[in-house]
């Protein structure tokens, strides 16, 4: 996978994107990534990309031409990527969206900056907009960071295996359960007995039962309870204050 980023601070990208799993993947081969700097496609002299909006609304706005010279010197020559756009007004990133954008030959990313940018370069080169919240930055930078981190770690080669992502939360709709390390006291609280009996069926179950129960009791949002088999609303109403009214 090809991965470019169009930026005002592409060395913030960067330093990021050399880090951790995500700059091991880098070196590896498995994805290549390119942070470019929207000024140095600016025409003005001053190498401003900014302006002031038509409106009464006070801040600047990155200007159409010097994004479209960016993006078309990036992608002269070969097929046009899936672009995104971060910005507060589009979906919320989700771990599904995450798996299919993970399937993209190439993606182009745009930061914007200040008030955003002119809706012209959205409907002329963006293929969606993509947010991570309802909330605003002051730019796309780390909205863009966390959009590459997700889907990168998707990757095959990424991670140990797939297991590692496809055990989480959010991966099949549900959080994931509780995990515990050394020692096998703390603090006097024990690690649960079934973890550490080797009984793989067991584990599983257990690790179901308490999906099911942090993802009610943490995130009730994220579950459909008139889709869920009576086996999984049992569990619920065995373990959750469950109000049979969250049915309706």
């Amino acid at each position: 996978m090809r991965i470019d980023i169009a930026t005002l601070f592409p060395d913030m990208c960067m330093n990021y994107l050399e880090e951790s799993i995500v700059g091991r993947a880098k070196t590896k081969g498995i994805f290549e990534v390119f942070c470019h700097n929207i000024r140095d496609y600016t025409l003005d002299k001053h190498r401003r990309v900014d302006d002031t909006p038509y409106s009464e609304q006070k801040g600047m706005l990155m200007q159409a031409e010097p994004i479209f010279r960016c993006f078309e010197a990036v992608t002269e020559g070969r097929e046009k990527p899936h672009v995104i756009y971060m910005s507060p007004q589009g979906k919320t990133l989700t771990q599904k969206r995450c798996r299919e954008l993970s399937q993209e030959k190439s993606i182009f990313i745009l930061c914007g900056h200040y008030e955003g940018v002119d809706n012209r370069i959205i409907e002329e080169i963006v293929d969606e907009e993509i947010s991570i919240g309802d909330y605003v930055l002051t730019g796309g930078e780390l909205p863009a960071l966390v959009l590459v981190d997700s889907v990168v770690r998707m990757l095959e080669g990424t991670l140990a295996s797939a297991d590692c992502y496809e055990d989480e939360s959010h991966y099949n709709g549900l959080l994931e359960y509780p995990q515990y390390t050394r020692p096998e006291e703390w603090h006097g609280k024990k690690v649960p007995a079934v973890l550490l009996s080797g009984h793989h069926a067991n584990i599983a179950k257990w690790r179901h039962e308490q999906s099911l129960i942090t993802t009610y009791t943490k995130r009730p949002d994220l579950l459909d309870l008139s889709a869920l088999p009576q086996k999984d609303l049992d569990i619920i109403n065995k373990y959750c204050d469950f109000d049979k009214t969250d049915e309706d």
